[in-house]
């Protein structure tokens, strides 16, 4: 044991700010003024520290083995020091990355899976979201295009900035995959004008639209389906198609298949926005020193990232032409860090939350759980081991002479300028309906 005490010893000297160990035999080390201090109940998790194990080490605090005092962020600047490489980079010996391929590539996916993975996550409770996510509940990356913009500022600007981006008309048959609590749809139903469908795996999600549509007396104009994206058999295809933090449940082997359902349901000339979280490392697998295990047991089970460059080709294998790629990973680093303070503010409330009906100490546990995820998911975008991509993409008509350019294949300018045509640093008002 002193071995590896004083091996952690010398692990707090190169901290970046202090920390304090409560030993399981009782006894302290670290410095005096700390601003994190880790009480642990076994030797075991003094030695997942040691090793850098961090992932571990975040099970071991959701499971009460290991306390844990101090703000998030100080704690993430702690874990980022004590890898002993980038999460990205580790792992990844010719066998193992055989074994994830070959583990992709048998993972049949299925809608009934991924409606219990997807209400594992979702449908853990309204209220405990409704705590750190702004008022329309836009669980997704938000775009800070004015620096000094609000979460709920950059959320809006969020939806805009899609919207702008597909082209919104009047009238035009618009379809959201993975809607989540409505707030594209409701934003591009009212400031667009456009007849909007949504469809979503969980139930609360579901509940929560309808409930949205008839307060706002949309009916008629927007509807809101429990249902999976492989369940839509071409019946109706539509102008202008989204998909914002979806796809990252879909999975590698099922990729193809995602994007050529995507290509089935687009009309010819129709434009496609794929928003979604990508790995930071080009070769497919989860983050190393158990934080991609720590994601897949008490956060989103069945998540896969990929890198941008897989998921391009696996889109133009389903003749869909990508336009314009824009990545928004330092934003998606801010939203989680508004999140993460947001919540932390608020942490008695999220216990009763939790506990309504239930153990409190499994509401402990889960709180824990979402804690560690916010705030270890900021720290992983802000250093690059995952990504944000905005991906817009057309499905050709085939036809040359279409707009001011000849073999445009679609109404897509081919330039940036429409999207923002005023040169304000403001962000624009959306065009009237």
């Amino acid at each position: 044991m002193q071995i590896l005490v004083r091996k952690v010893e010398s692990q707090l000297a190169a901290l970046p700010v202090p920390v304090a160990l409560e030993l399981p035999a009782g006894g302290r080390i670290g410095s005096p003024a700390a601003a994190v201090t880790l009480s642990f109940k076994d030797w075991s998790g003094l030695a997942t520290m040691a090793q850098g194990q961090i992932g571990r080490l975040a099970e071991d605090f959701v499971e009460s083995r290991v306390q844990i005092q101090g703000t998030m962020r100080d704690l993430m600047a702690v874990a980022a020091r004590l890898l002993p490489g980038s999460p990205v980079d580790s792992d990844t010996s010719w066998w193992v990355q055989k074994l994830r391929r070959a583990k992709s590539l048998v993972s049949h996916a299925s809608a009934q899976k991924d409606a219990k993975q997807i209400q594992f996550h979702y449908d853990v409770s309204d209220n405990l979201y409704a705590l750190w996510l702004d008022a329309r509940r836009v669980y997704s990356c938000a775009y800070y295009r004015d620096a000094d913009m609000s979460l709920a500022q950059a959320q809006e600007a969020k939806l805009d900035h899609i919207c702008r981006k597909l082209m919104l008309r009047p009238g035009e048959k618009f379809l959201d995959i993975g809607a989540g609590w409505g707030g594209l749809l409701m934003w591009a139903a009212e400031n667009y004008g456009v007849d909007a469908t949504g469809i979503t795996l969980s139930k609360n999600q579901h509940a929560h639209v309808q409930q949205l549509i008839d307060q706002k007396g949309l009916q008629g104009r927007v509807r809101v389906q429990l249902r999976d994206y492989r369940e839509m058999d071409g019946e109706q295809t539509f102008d202008k198609i989204t998909s914002v933090g979806m796809f990252e449940h879909v999975g590698q082997a099922n990729m193809p298949a995602y994007f050529s359902k995507v290509h089935s349901l687009l009309k010819p000339g129709g434009l496609v926005m794929n928003h979604g979280i990508t790995s930071g490392g080009v070769e497919p697998g989860q983050l190393g020193a158990g934080m991609g295990d720590f994601i897949e047991k008490y956060i989103f089970p069945g998540g896969e990232l990929l890198h941008v460059s897989h998921v391009l080709k696996d889109l133009s294998n389903a003749g869909l032409e990508m336009v314009d790629t824009e990545n928004l990973r330092p934003h998606y680093a801010r939203t989680l860090w508004d999140w993460s303070d947001a919540l932390e503010t608020r942490l008695d409330d999220a216990r009763h939350v939790l506990s309504e009906g239930g153990r409190q100490e499994e509401a402990d546990k889960v709180l824990r759980a979402y804690r560690l995820y916010l705030a270890g998911s900021a720290m992983s975008f802000e250093r690059g081991w995952i990504s944000l991509h905005q991906i817009l993409a057309l499905r050709p008509d085939g036809q040359l002479q279409t707009g001011s350019l000849r073999g445009a294949q679609s109404g897509y300018p081919f330039n940036r300028g429409y999207i923002y045509p005023c040169s304000s640093n403001s962000n624009p008002k959306p065009p009237a309906t």
